[in-house]
């Protein structure tokens, strides 16, 4: 994971989904599944003393990571979660040791039964390139023909953040989903994934004037709200966006620099604090909670839902009761 600093009182990742060691792994399907179309609603945002609507709609929640061996822990088979996001950079289909790794994380989703949402983002290689749409294309093209049972996808990853090189190209971003859509019909696509911060809406509102399409699923990554239990993020993409909202990365933060030091009891109580967020609105269909495995003692980020040793943290608690 790219973890460049952020904004001042922003939170959020960067370029997230860093790869684990690679290894090598034999080339296997993604999960023969398919993505359930984005519904629209015009449900207006509610006041924050009514967060809470009478019958909520049925939502979908699962997690984000990078590391195949998730699916295997038998804490996660216990949550029985029917989807998982990861992050690949956008040249993967370039690189041997990154194919393997996509070859991998597939293969453990599809064994697990778990709906994969497979997003792009920032070259390992080459982290400030911006590709050409056609480079773009040809690699969604050669991703598609690996992987033809992946069915849900975003183009970009946190592509208004500042260590993305789509941060000053909303237009660029937009190409980048026009090709997806012409090359993927039958899929369900996240048009635009962003980062809860300081001027995102503005950024949303180039990117819709760059394309022809009129989108009507975007994803949102809303760590400021989550962390900071707060509201307005969240409500400000609610207004910002026409149609359904998936939260497509978020979580309670162990630790993050100096702005949240190691508190175990904090994390769980904004991962519950997520899940008030959806309830904001019956417009926010998903959830993906980032992540899995907590980093090494001394890491500058750490939102794992268990510690390095696999055992459960009360963040882990907090989800699983949530999830009931």
């Amino acid at each position: 994971m790219t973890r460049a600093a952020l904004v001042v009182l922003t939170l959020g990742l960067a370029g997230c989904g860093g790869s684990s060691s690679p290894t090598t792994a034999t080339p296997a399907p993604a999960p023969a599944t398919t993505a359930p179309t984005a519904t629209t609603t015009t449900t207006a945002t509610t006041p924050a003393h009514k967060a809470t609507p009478r019958r909520a709609p049925a939502r979908e929640v699962g997690i984000g990571d990078q590391n195949a061996a998730m699916f295997a822990a038998p804490l996660f088979r216990r949550l029985h979660v029917p989807i998982a996001r990861r992050v690949f950079p956008w040249d993967v289909m370039r690189i041997p040791s990154e194919r393997a790794l996509a070859d991998q994380w597939l293969a453990a989703a599809r064994a697990a039964g778990v709906e994969p949402l497979v997003t792009f983002g920032a070259s390992r290689v080459k982290p400030a390139t911006l590709p050409s749409v056609a480079a773009f294309r040809a690699m969604f093209r050669a991703f598609r023909a690996r992987y033809p049972a992946v069915r849900a996808y975003a183009p970009w990853n946190e592509a208004n953040h500042r260590s993305q090189p789509t941060a000053d190209e909303p237009a660029r971003a937009a190409a980048y989903y026009d090709a997806m859509r012409a090359l993927c019909r039958g899929c369900t696509i996240v048009a635009a994934d962003v980062l809860d911060q300081a001027g995102f809406t503005d950024w949303l509102r180039r990117f819709r004037a760059a394309t022809s399409a009129r989108p009507r699923l975007w994803g949102l990554h809303n760590y400021s709200d989550t962390n900071r239990f707060r509201t307005r993020g969240t409500r400000a993409m609610l207004r910002a966006v026409p149609g359904d909202v998936w939260v497509t990365e978020t979580g309670g933060v162990a630790r993050f620099g100096r702005a949240f030091p190691y508190d175990l009891q904090r994390q769980a109580r904004a991962v519950r604090f997520t899940f008030r967020l959806l309830r904001l609105s019956p417009r926010l269909r998903r959830l993906y909670l980032y992540n899995w495995t907590g980093a090494p003692a001394g890491a500058r980020f750490d939102a794992g839902l268990t510690n390095a040793d696999g055992s459960p943290r009360p963040a882990y608690t907090a989800f699983a009761r949530e999830l009931r």
